[in-house]
């Protein structure tokens, strides 16, 4: 069986975990703590990034991109199944969504908090580990409200983030969004619209594996399972 090697807390291992729920794939999910720097990790993929897609034949995908494509590319298409869009306008779109949420929301919201507060918190001094800083912690915190916003805008005008069917921008987006929501640090009552879209994607089968996530000490607010919140 292929394996998927992945961090629980990690926006670009969860977009694949959602990735290979709505395409039906059988996958061993095997976690890895890459601020461990282990060297069998750095054999896999040389920057240490996650998540990385072993074949059964030992071939070996690593990174974000890489993996979303390559698993639309050998499991989606094969089967009439798109997650990109039907047309090049379509695929274009959601290209530019996702690249909005893995590099500008990340830069301005998912990496400035999740690094805080989940590698600092883990990592050995001289890895990454430390004291919280709490003024990153504040810019992302006040930065995630302009990206609801944009989520909602999107939300209300279409069925799905970049459509009428959804597509990796809304895997995107919902991975980026739950590894937030985990830390309780996602404030949906700033934006009805966007909460409304989240509830809707957080309540497909896809989803279910990453409701079950529970880092051990760190557990999630009862929000976070919750299909009501």
């Amino acid at each position: 069986m292929p394996q998927l090697i992945h961090t629980m807390l990690d926006p670009f291992s969860r977009r694949i975990r959602l990735l290979i729920g709505e395409l039906g794939i059988d996958a061993d999910v095997i976690e890895e703590k890459p601020w461990e720097r282990r060297e069998e990790l750095l054999h896999l993929n040389p920057t240490g990034l996650l998540p990385i897609f072993v074949e059964d034949d030992h071939t070996i995908i690593p990174g974000i991109e890489s993996v979303a494509d390559y698993l639309e590319e050998t499991r989606g298409l094969p089967v009439g199944r798109n997650l990109l869009g039907k047309t090049a306008l379509e695929r274009a779109e959601t290209r530019r969504l996702v690249a909005w949420f893995d590099v500008k929301f990340h830069r301005e919201v998912s990496r400035l908090i999740l690094t805080e507060k989940v590698e600092r918190r883990f990592a050995a001094p001289g890895r990454g580990g430390g004291a919280t800083n709490m003024n990153a912690v504040r810019a992302g915190l006040h930065n995630i409200r302009a990206h609801l916003d944009y989520i909602g805008a999107l939300a209300e005008h279409r069925n799905w983030l970049s459509g009428d069917d959804l597509t990796q921008a809304d895997l995107a987006a919902a991975a980026h969004l739950s590894c937030l929501d985990y830390l309780g640090d996602v404030p949906w009552g700033a934006n009805t619209a966007a909460k409304d879209w989240y509830q809707r994607i957080k309540s497909r089968p896809s989803f279910r594996p990453l409701l079950a996530d529970h880092i051990r000490g760190m557990p999630p607010p009862r929000t976070y399972a919750d299909l009501d919140f």
